[in-house]
């Protein structure tokens, strides 16, 4: 486990996913229509528990530039600087359950910040995932 400081908000445009967690691949392939492959965007998953418990989904892309969001039809929200408690899992696409196990882990953990989000970061040059949770504070 390592801790990770993310020095500025960052702004992400996203796609819900539908149900949690068998809407996910759904909601990535409708993110990457919009948003081809590039190592400049920063692209993440974030979930958490809503709506009374049950766990929403998001598929977000960094927004690259002022109004993208609007020009889209896209939500946007907010990852939110400070620190995270991080586990990165290499070639995650050979048994992605390997995420699920990651934020069990995380969570685990004290001093997390109740109102943030289970954050995966995706590598965009590498088959690997960061998979983070903000910590209290």
């Amino acid at each position: 486990m390592e801790k990770v400081k993310i020095d500025n908000d960052i702004k992400v445009l996203y796609v819900t996913a539908k149900t949690f967690p068998a809407g996910i691949p759904d909601a990535v392939a409708k993110l990457h229509q919009l948003f081809p492959f590039s190592t400049e965007r920063k692209i993440f998953g974030l979930s958490r528990p809503e709506n009374g418990g049950e766990i929403v989904y998001r598929a977000a892309a960094e927004e690259m530039e002022q109004g993208e969001a609007e020009k889209l039809g896209c939500e946007t929200l907010i990852i939110k600087k400070g620190n995270y408690i991080s586990l990165t899992i290499n070639d995650f696409r050979k048994d992605v359950t390997l995420i699920d196990k990651a934020f069990k882990e995380l969570l685990n953990q004290p001093g997390l910040d109740p109102q943030g989000y289970c954050v995966e970061w995706y590598a965009t040059d590498e088959e690997a995932v960061k998979c983070m949770i903000r910590l209290d504070g």
